[in-house]
């Protein structure tokens, strides 16, 4: 933020000359340039919580984006069972991250692994922080979560998504978050402690990596350990699709979390009333915060009309549903470099990532891995692809404007490999850091008993089983609860499967 100027009445008094009490004018001057300062002081620091607040509402709306995509990926038979693991996302991830994420995130001064002050907000607002950097900082936590519940749906027990959520949330995400992101961290590129990794720290301006990353990669080792659907890969090894039940509701969920976008790069700046103090009194933070607008909707389109098309020239058709996940891996790759790079390398970003989607998705498909919503390879391989992108692509005015001058910048871009070196380190040790956590919480909930439903369950659908009912009504709840004769509802399931009424 930048500071005002201040009136001292010892320097003023001598300008007012030997006029009779020249002293009080000075003071009187003084005392009330002073009120007007703190009145600009004050509304500067409105301007920026009231814009950290409404990007805020931004990213957690991208909840409801998530449910609905989560919704119409999977089978109606277990809509209630993915809607309410949205629900309890955000409510559970609410309580952990309060309690200890928050503070293991943001809890400075400290060490640059982990942070340890700020549990449950103490000392909140301070100095550093405001209530509304609690509550921007929960919606991407939350975020993380609900990428790692699309890779394990239809077939994950309840409990499982309780345990996984608030560990994930309140431990895991937050230390992350740490590293890259607090002026403590080991890897940060805004340490303000200590040397910066590489010259450089790593740049991840919104999270490609410690919010995308981390929620793949730990829906990646779920759906490892927990095994693919039943039906989803045949007795001879040939994957056989289970599609989602509504594509109306996977693309309202594509436009809700793409509204949501806005909140989650362009907001990430934290403040919009910031100078960069050049010989344009149009151009400052607000100059930048549009242009990661930009770059942001760039990368998206062009990921889902080069999805649109490579899939038209692979598989025959045009589908819908492929063209919302190439927009979102477009969106999720262009999250760490949205604010340092230039709108054109944006289009770049958001090509690539659509081919790297895809053949992540081939690469699974090969591997018999089973990924509902393609979440690990969206979020984890999109992500990666990002923090690459932004060691190759970054420009040099951006990112001194950003974070530093003097700082190293793209590779493509005449700024030397230090700033690409510190990129690889945090893909390598994010993965490193969710598989030694994640991994280890999912094979104890399976050899506990608590990872997956039974075959039976699973067969007939959790809402029923599990939930009480269907998501949607097929009759009126006065009418029996038996249908009419000569009605009857038949599960669809592979044809390796044997299709029973249900009553």
């Amino acid at each position: 933020m930048a500071s005002f100027p201040t009136c001292s009445a010892e320097e003023l008094t001598p300008l007012l000359g030997l006029a009779a009490n020249a002293t009080a004018a000075a003071d009187y001057i003084c005392t009330r340039f002073t009120a007007t300062s703190d009145k600009f002081t004050n509304t500067t620091y409105a301007i920026d919580n009231t814009y950290l607040l409404f990007s805020a509402y931004l990213v957690f709306a991208m909840q409801l984006g998530f449910a609905m995509l989560c919704a119409g990926s999977v089978r109606a038979k277990n809509t209630m069972n993915i809607m309410l693991t949205n629900v309890l996302d955000a409510a559970a991830g609410g309580i952990s991250y309060y309690i200890f994420g928050f503070a293991f995130a943001f809890g400075g001064p400290s060490n640059g692994f982990i942070g340890k002050h700020y549990f449950g907000l103490k000392s909140i607002p301070s100095s550093s922080y405001d209530y509304s950097f609690f509550l921007y900082q929960w919606a991407f936590a939350i975020a993380a979560a609900g990428i790692t519940s699309g890779s394990i749906a239809e077939r994950t027990q309840f409990v499982a998504y309780l345990i996984y959520s608030s560990f994930l949330t309140g431990f895991v995400y937050p230390i992350v978050s740490h590293w890259v992101w607090s002026s403590d961290g080991w890897a940060s590129a805004s340490r303000t402690s200590g040397s910066l990794l590489f010259d450089s720290g790593a740049i991840d301006f919104a999270g490609s990596g410690v919010v995308h990353m981390v929620g793949g990669i730990a829906g990646l080792w779920g759906a490892l350990i927990e095994g693919p659907r039943i039906g989803r890969f045949d007795r001879s090894g040939r994957s056989v699709a289970l599609r989602g039940h509504s594509a109306s509701l996977v693309v309202l969920g594509t436009f809700l979390l793409w509204f949501g976008w806005y909140g989650f790069n362009p907001g990430s700046f934290l403040t919009i009333s910031k100078s960069y103090n050049t010989s344009d009194a149009f151009y400052g933070q607000w100059s930048a915060v549009g242009r990661t607008a930009v770059t942001t909707t760039l990368a998206g389109c062009t990921a889902a009309l080069t999805t649109l098309f490579s899939k038209r020239l692979l598989a025959g058709h045009w589908n819908v549903t492929d063209v919302c996940n190439g927009l979102l891996g477009g969106f999720a790759a262009i999250t760490s470099g949205c604010a340092v790079v230039e709108p054109w390398a944006a289009i770049v970003c958001g090509f690539v990532a659509s081919w790297v989607l895809i053949g992540c998705n081939k690469l699974a498909e090969k591997l018999k891995f089973d990924d509902p919503l393609e979440a690990a390879q969206l979020h984890g391989g999109c992500g990666a692809w990002g923090l690459l992108f932004t060691g190759l692509f970054a420009k040099k005015r951006y990112v001194h404007e950003v974070y530093a001058t003097g700082r190293p910048y793209g590779l493509f871009m005449g700024g030397g490999g230090k700033l690409l070196a510190a990129q690889i380190i945090q893909i390598l040790v994010i993965f490193g850091w969710v598989s030694a956590t994640m991994g280890p919480l999912f094979y104890i909930l399976k050899k506990l008993k608590l990872l997956r439903v039974s075959k039976e369950d699973e067969l007939q659908g959790m809402d029923m089983t599990r939930h009480g009912g269907f998501a949607y009504i097929y009759q009126d709840e006065d009418s029996s609860s038996h249908p009419p004769p000569g009605f009857t509802m038949r599960k669809i399931e592979p044809s390796s499967a044997t299709p029973s009424p249900i009553v």
